[in-house]
């Protein structure tokens, strides 16, 4: 039997890394939406196209096309998966994942991989608009101080320079936007599991999750 486990929450939240331990955890496959909407965003901004829904971008986005294999993603062919992984990139994917046909663009791709398996998918709206029927839904979030130390800490491990005053700045300003856009905008689905992380590990926060699915997994045989 296949099933699909989502995780949404808001920017910072540790969604890839403990999805992808989930994932790990139950010997299932991971989906980064997060890295699909990141691609395209750096494709549509390296082409000139301005975030606004028109035909330009209709007509633009009809030229992409974005493959995952393995943890690679590639666009139109080419590997950006080290490209993505920026600062830069990560505001423009808040912009031009707000639009409209952007997001209907990669919804069926998104659904595509169900077919494929059983899969943790993580985002800021898998579990009420790409995945709604999941099997277990989970809305990750921390407090806005607590992502922002996540994030710096992250960037100085790697090597990036970083100020934490301006990663917690542009987090409540990724709130914002998120949670008010018109199109698909950040909430807890319908039916989410409400977990605050701000005072908890990343393997309690696997811990937490992996159980709850198994325990819904549990139930579906009985």
């Amino acid at each position: 039997m296949s099933y699909v486990v989502t995780i949404d929450g808001p920017a910072g939240a540790g969604k890839s890394t403990v999805a992808k331990d989930v994932a790990s955890t139950l010997g299932i496959k991971y989906l980064d939406t997060g890295a699909i909407y990141r691609a395209i965003a750096l494709i549509l901004f390296e082409s000139e196209v301005k975030p606004v829904d028109d035909d330009i971008m209709r007509r633009a986005l009809e030229k992409i096309s974005i493959e995952l294999r393995g943890k690679s993603v590639l666009v139109n062919g080419f590997d950006v998966s080290g490209e993505i992984r920026t600062p830069e990139v990560d505001e423009l994917s808040s912009r031009y994942s707000a639009i409209p046909s952007v997001r209907q663009a990669l919804l069926g791709l998104q659904k595509e991989q169900e077919k494929h398996g059983s899969i943790v998918a993580e985002g800021r709206d898998v579990g009420s608009v790409v995945f709604p029927d999941a099997k277990a839904k989970f809305f990750l979030t921390a407090s806005p101080e607590a992502r922002a130390q996540r994030r710096y800490r992250e960037r100085i491990t790697k090597g990036i320079p970083a100020d934490y005053d301006e990663i917690l700045q542009a987090i409540k300003e990724r709130d914002i936007n998120d949670s008010t856009r018109k199109t698909s905008p950040l909430t807890v689905p319908d039916g989410a599991i409400y977990l605050d992380t701000s005072d908890m590990t990343e393997e309690e926060a696997v811990k937490f999750i992996t159980d709850k699915v198994k325990e819904v997994l549990s139930h579906e045989t009985e």
